[in-house]
């Protein structure tokens, strides 16, 4: 049977809880692993838990991006279920690279359904895989940051840190 593995690992934002099932990672969070598991898939949750120091792969990327290579979170495989134009919208904040912004609606077209830029701001709303499904490069038309689970500091930090905000 299936489990599930945790870790966490600290950044310069505060500690960054993972799980994974396997080689891909479930959830990512600036929040408790109770939180993330809450959010998780009923079928993934009531898996067992067990923790780990760090996460073969997933930690050492981490650690590359926050010390500066912004493209080693390529390397990471995620999972997370939801509707169709969820997934299409996570995978279009996956292409969108660091040191760029897309706004809510570009999202939304970017993910096959132009006119659908609420449910844009719900697939970002919804993400579970902070950081590494980049739902922080999304932000208002016009630039405004817009909103952030994790705190609009932790979003900017981010993306100054991506050399998008100067």
């Amino acid at each position: 049977m299936s489990s599930l593995t945790f870790s966490t690992l600290k950044t310069p934002i505060g500690k960054l809880s993972l799980i994974t099932k396997k080689s891909e990672l479930l959830a990512a969070g600036f929040s408790a692993v109770d939180y993330l598991l809450e959010r998780l898939d009923s079928a993934d949750s009531s898996l067992a838990l067990r923790k780990a120091k760090s996460i073969p792969g997933i930690t050492d990327n981490l650690i590359d991006y926050f010390d500066g290579d912004l493209f080693a979170l390529e390397q990471i495989s995620v999972y997370q279920p939801g509707g169709e134009f969820s997934q299409r919208a996570w995978r279009a904040m996956r292409s969108t690279k660091p040191g760029k912004t897309i706004s809510y609606a570009q999202l939304a077209a970017k993910a096959g359904s132009p006119s659908a830029v609420r449910a844009a701001g719900s697939a970002c709303a919804k993400n579970l895989i902070a950081v590494i499904v980049p739902c922080h490069r999304i932000v208002k038309t016009g630039g405004a940051l817009g909103n952030y689970a994790y705190g609009l500091k932790s979003k900017e930090w981010l993306l100054r840190h991506e050399g998008a905000l100067k």
